[in-house]
């Protein structure tokens, strides 16, 4: 007989994301874990982000003063995809000969190339199936890359579902390269891919960005659906005496009413996340980036999926995952809780 969840008591390793006990077909929200990184052009490793997410979470106290009885939250586990393994082995392979050509000043093999632009418009495909089917039955998604290119079915899936909506992206760069290194699904193109393949997105909110290139600024300056909350001119205004409250206020007003949240960790001050795969100087605190999501969920507003990108485990320790974790716990919370009041 299966014990009774008590939040209270030590998280139990059963395969499900903070222990809870919901299987996917009970499950509100389900979670989609894409172990996927085969086109980071720096730090590897985000690909061992889910399991070690997983991992992490057990220890987490699923109790939040903010949000009436967090750990309710009918949460999913949905399977680790077991192709995916192999076919990011083989793409990373084919990508680390491509960048090491482009390094070096020499054109790349076009067969490395291509193979990986193959590979991971199948990844893409995977997901958005996986996460069409959760969404047909009435399911939240939130995924857990994986390298930031893991999305991208799954906010294709989400703009099918839901029709128009905007995207909140929390993180130090701007990804709207376009087939950054050749790869057509680089991590440092998926705010452009949605842009171009995803008619329903119809503005695209940039908080934390702080690193990125000359062609990028001209992008977010030309494309009026982008609205750039560059992490020095937030800082800049803070300094000269607004709050970060006044600031949320314009990022949740240039947010539509459905909304996807898509949380690269690096977006977080390097000190929360130093294994990733580009950390970057600057950035959020954990504690403003709580009280953003926060105040998203208590505007109304309607979160229609999520996910979590670019966290990899730590050459020593767990801190990574450990705040990945607690990240993920916030997101699923004021989902839920955006949707509960619907």
């Amino acid at each position: 007989m299966e014990k009774e969840f008590n939040p209270n008591d030590i998280g139990i390793a059963n395969g499900n994301f903070f222990g809870l006990q919901q299987t996917p077909q009970q499950a509100a929200i389900n979670l989609l874990p894409v172990t996927w990184d085969a086109t980071v052009s720096y730090g590897a490793g985000t690909a061992q982000g889910p399991e070690a997410i997983l991992e992490a979470s057990l220890q987490v106290d699923l109790f939040d003063p903010y949000v009436p009885e967090a750990w309710k939250v009918n949460l999913g586990t949905l399977p680790f995809i077991p192709e995916l393994e192999e076919m990011n082995q083989q793409a990373r392979s084919c990508a680390e000969q491509v960048i090491a050509a482009l390094e070096e000043g020499n054109d790349p093999d076009p067969a490395a190339l291509q193979r990986v632009n193959e590979l991971s418009e199948q990844v893409n495909a995977i997901v958005y199936q996986q996460t069409k089917a959760q969404l047909e039955q009435g399911k939240l998604v939130g995924l857990v890359g994986g390298d930031h290119s893991s999305p991208f079915g799954a906010i294709r899936a989400a703009g099918e579902q839901f029709g128009e909506f905007g995207i909140l992206h929390i993180d130090a760069h701007a990804d709207l390269r376009v087939a950054y290194e050749g790869f057509e699904y680089s991590h440092a193109s998926i705010m452009y891919n949605s842009l171009q393949q995803v008619p329903q997105l119809k503005r695209l909110v940039q908080v934390g960005i702080r690193d990125y290139c000359e062609q990028e600024d001209a992008l977010i300056r030309r494309d009026d659906r982008i609205v750039a909350f560059r992490d020095a001119e937030v800082r800049r205004r803070m300094y000269e005496g607004l709050t970060w409250g006044k600031i949320c206020d314009e990022i949740v007003a240039a947010l539509p009413q459905q909304v996807y949240i898509s949380f690269d960790i690096d977006g977080l001050l390097p000190a929360y996340c130093g294994g990733t795969g580009t950390p970057v100087p600057g950035g959020l605190e954990f504690a403003e980036a709580e009280y953003l999501l926060a105040r998203i969920s208590a505007s109304g507003k309607r979160i229609i999926g999520f996910d979590l990108c670019e966290v990899a485990p730590a050459a020593e320790g767990e801190w990574d995952a450990n705040v990945g974790a607690r990240i993920l716990f916030k997101l699923i919370q004021h989902t839920r809780w955006s949707n509960m009041k619907k």
